[in-house]
């Protein structure tokens, strides 16, 4: 991918020689700073790209603006990174219990609840969550089980995390 939208322009060409040569299968422009979503749409919007990677979490919902139903509407496949915050999300939830209610959609867990979240959203195909311990990935993988919260659950997922201290 285009990482971090450097320079779109010169490398999308050189990534399409290589696509056309076999050794790159998917090309994509990546950034997780909302201020780059605008010239990340110019792209989706006028070069022929595979996927796109942004930040995208419960509590950082930039890339709906326009970048995600972009994607949806032209069919480009987004990775969502950074669903936890960044950590963030972990240090505004403390030792707060996940509510009941999320085992409605299958969540065993706030992991498993964020990354629901992430995963519900129609333009989202896949998150990445990314872990070092092996029980976190346990937990995580759980999230690709059950159900999804629907647009009402999604809602009071953002009302819940809204009302919790900043991080």
């Amino acid at each position: 991918p285009v990482h971090n939208m450097r320079d779109p322009a010169t490398q999308r060409p050189l990534l399409e020689e290589l696509k056309a040569a076999g050794y790159v299968r998917y090309l994509g422009v990546t950034s997780t700073a909302p201020s780059q979503y605008e010239a990340m749409a110019d792209v989706m919007r006028t070069q022929p790209i595979d996927f796109i990677g942004v930040a995208y979490a419960v509590d950082d919902r930039a890339a709906e603006e326009v970048v995600l139903p972009l994607a949806l509407e032209r069919g480009i496949g987004v990775l969502a990174y950074t669903p936890f915050g960044r950590g963030r999300l972990w240090q505004r939830i403390g030792e707060r219990p996940a509510p009941e209610w999320a085992a409605d959609f299958d969540a065993h867990g706030w992991a498993q609840l964020m990354l629901k979240f992430v995963l519900a959203h129609p333009a989202v195909t896949v998150a990445c969550p990314g872990t070092s311990d092996p029980a976190h990935l346990l937990e995580n993988l759980g999230a690709g089980r059950g159900r999804l919260p629907d647009a009402d659950a999604r809602e009071r997922i953002v009302r819940l995390v809204d009302g919790l201290p900043a991080a």
